[in-house]
C-alpha cells in the first residue's frame, strides 16, 4: 500500500551563502572611504554573526551592506535575530545577530493552527523542529504551501522532503 503524499515545513538557512555573503561586504567595506578607519570586523561562529565597528553610525552603515549581501544572495533576512547593540572598550559597538534554524515550539503551533483553520483535508504534525504535513491528495499539499507562503510569520519557512 502506498504511503500518502506528504512534505516537511523546515526553517534553514544556507550557513555557506551567510559566508559568501559576509566576506563580499566585508571586501565593499575595506572599499569604501567612509568605513576605512571605522576597524570593522564580521565574524561568524555556528549561528552567530558578530559586528564590531567604531560607532553606531559605522554598525548601520555595515548592517545595510550586509543586509544587502544577503539579500543578493537570496538569503532570508526573516531567518535573523537581532540581538541589541552593545557598548564596548574605546567607543566600538558590537551586536550579534543569530540565524535562527528549525521551528520551535510556539512556530510549529502557529502553523498547524493556519493549516487547521483553513480546513483543508490534511494533517499536521509537529516533528521537533519540522512540520509535517500529510494528505491524501497533493492538491491540498500545494494548497498547503501556497497558504504557508502568503501567511506573514516573523520567521523563515520551507519546504522539503516532498513525497508523490
Amino acid at each position: 500500500m502506498a504511503k500518502d503524499p506528504s512534505f516537511d515545513i523546515v526553517s534553514q538557512v544556507e550557513l555557506n551563502e551567510v559566508d559568501n555573503a559576509i566576506s563580499q561586504a566585508l571586501k565593499e567595506i575595506n572599499n569604501r572611504f567612509d568605513l576605512k578607519d571605522s576597524k570593522t570586523t564580521i565574524e561568524r561562529s555556528d549561528k552567530d554573526i558578530t559586528i564590531h565597528s567604531s560607532d553606531d553610525f559605522s554598525l548601520k552603515q555595515v548592517l545595510d551592506i550586509l543586509e544587502l549581501r544577503l539579500t543578493k544572495r537570496e538569503v532570508p533576512l526573516k531567518a535573523f535575530a537581532y540581538g541589541k547593540v552593545e557598548s564596548s572598550l574605546g567607543g566600538r559597538v558590537k551586536q550579534v545577530i543569530t540565524a535562527r534554524v528549525g521551528i520551535d515550539q510556539d512556530q510549529a503551533k502557529k502553523i498547524t493552527k493556519l493549516i487547521k483553520d483553513s480546513k483543508l483535508k490534511v494533517s499536521a504534525q509537529i516533528q521537533g523542529d519540522t512540520v509535517r504535513i500529510t494528505g491524501k491528495k497533493r492538491d491540498d499539499l500545494q494548497a498547503v504551501m501556497q497558504l504557508i507562503r502568503e501567511a506573514e510569520f516573523d520567521f523563515n519557512t520551507q519546504f522539503v522532503n516532498y513525497r508523490g
